[in-house]
């Protein structure tokens, strides 16, 4: 299996996290929820171990401010460089922050892989407005970078984090910016369903998707329901770490009527394929 959802936190933040919360609400609401945990690299080695996950890509928390962005990548970039074999990673910056370009291009040159998981509503950022998104996906787009945005489904239940960004905005990204390496987090909040509309599939053509946080969200039939609409190709095995752990989402694909080949995709051979082709494009 390769984990393509990890939360990371260094102990800076862990340590100052009432402090950082009264900064910033999205970090408020998210670290006093129901459900949160503190996640770091001594937690997430032996979970890997345990379970067979035989890759991770691990990213901090997405906050508004650059410097702790900063400290968040640069654990990041120490954890890939002493594991590299079990490790890939992520940036975060606030995409309208001066200065974020800089640091998307250090974390690149340092050998992440991506820029994400980024948070659209505690970052306020409208992913659907070309004019607040085409510097982000230009930085990425010259590091070689994917982009991971967190999005969500507009029906159903509320929860700490969900945020208000869903299929029609996360659509409007993939249109703007055809050239963009994109994975929506959380199954793109449905986007997948309406790659059965011809045209759609054609402008979604870039976009991926993963399972962060699917046993709270779907029963176990939308793994069957993805592979009718022929999408098992886009999808991304992502737990959500420390939240969630891989135990909870095999449970899921015994309970679906998922072919063994699809399982092998979403599971493993998709992501396999992805870090490929955007460790191929670095060195390019």
């Amino acid at each position: 299996m390769i984990d393509f959802h990890v939360h990371l936190y260094p102990p800076e933040i862990v340590k100052d996290a009432p402090g950082i919360a009264e900064r910033e609400p999205y970090f408020d609401a998210l670290i006093n929820g129901k459900v949160h945990k503190w996640g770091s690299l001594e937690d997430l080695l032996p979970r890997m171990e345990r379970d067979g996950v035989e890759r991770a890509v691990v990213f901090g928390f997405a906050f508004q401010d650059l410097a702790l962005c900063r400290l968040c990548n640069d654990y990041i970039i120490d954890c890939v460089s002493r594991y590299p074999d079990k490790l890939d990673g992520m940036c975060v910056v606030p995409p309208l922050a001066r200065g974020f370009d800089e640091e998307v291009l250090r974390c690149a040159g340092a050998g992440l892989i991506g820029v994400g998981e980024l948070f659209p509503e505690g970052q306020g950022i409208d992913i659907s407005d070309v004019s607040q998104t085409w510097r982000l996906a230009g930085a990425a787009d010259e590091a070689g970078l994917c982009i991971l945005w967190h999005t969500a489904e507009p029906v159903g239940r509320g929860y700490a984090g969900k945020g208000n960004v869903g299929p029609r905005e996360a659509a409007a990204f993939c249109v703007n910016h055809p050239e963009a390496r994109v994975i929506f987090a959380h199954l793109g909040g449905g986007l997948w369903l309406y790659e059965l509309m011809p045209e759609t599939r054609l402008y979604l053509s870039n976009a991926m998707y993963d399972l962060a946080a699917l046993p709270w969200l779907y029963d176990a039939r939308v793994l069957d329901a993805m592979e009718a609409a022929g999408v098992t190709e886009k999808f991304l095995m992502g737990t959500d770490f420390p939240i969630l752990d891989s135990p909870r989402y095999e449970k899921m694909f015994l309970a679906s009527s998922l072919k063994d080949s699809s399982k092998a995709k979403v599971k493993n051979g998709n992501a396999a394929a992805l870090l490929n082709r955007l460790k191929k494009g670095k060195k390019k």
